[in-house]
C-alpha cells in the first residue's frame, strides 16, 4: 500500500527548534514535505497566497513575535479555507491559560517541548504515527 504524504507547516521562530524538528524528521525517516514560517503572520501569508500547499498538519509554537500561536489559531479557525487543518501545539509554555486557549481553538494536541533531543525524537515519532493513522478526505 502506498503511503500518502501530507504537507506539514511548522510555525516556529527559534532556529534551534527548527533544526531540531528537521533532525527529528530525518532520524524518524519522515519524508513529509515540511514548510517553515517563523511567526503567525508569516504562516497566514504563506497559506493565503499559496506559497505552501494546503497543510494537513500544522505544528505550532505559542511564544512568537509579531503574532503568537493563540492569535494565529484565532485567525486560522476563522478562515473557511484552513479551519479544518490539524494543529499540534509544540511549545515550552506550560501555562494552563495557553493550554485552555489552544484547546478552545480545537487543536489536535498540546505537547511540551522536551529538554533532551532524544525525547524530542520520540515525540516527533509519536506525531508521525498519529497522522499516519488518520484518514483524510
Amino acid at each position: 500500500m502506498t503511503e500518502k504524504l501530507v504537507n506539514i507547516l511548522l510555525v516556529e521562530d527559534d532556529e534551534v527548534d527548527i533544526m531540531n524538528v528537521q533532525r527529528a524528521f530525518k532520524k524518524n525517516s519522515i519524508d513529509n514535505p515540511l514548510f517553515i514560517a517563523r511567526n503567525g503572520l508569516e504562516a497566514l501569508e504563506m497559506l493565503r497566497t499559496g506559497q505552501v500547499p494546503y497543510p494537513h498538519i500544522i505544528i505550532l509554537d505559542i511564544n512568537m513575535p509579531r503574532m503568537n500561536g493563540i492569535e494565529f489559531l484565532r485567525e486560522l479557525r476563522a478562515d473557511e479555507n484552513f479551519k479544518s487543518a490539524s494543529v499540534f501545539v509544540m511549545t515550552t509554555s506550560n501555562e494552563d491559560s495557553d493550554k485552555v486557549s489552544a484547546y478552545n481553538f480545537n487543536v489536535a494536541g498540546y505537547i511540551l517541548k522536551p529538554l533532551s533531543f532524544e525525547k524530542f525524537i520520540i515525540s516527533v515519532a509519536t506525531l508521525n504515527s498519529y497522522w499516519k493513522l488518520c484518514e483524510r478526505p
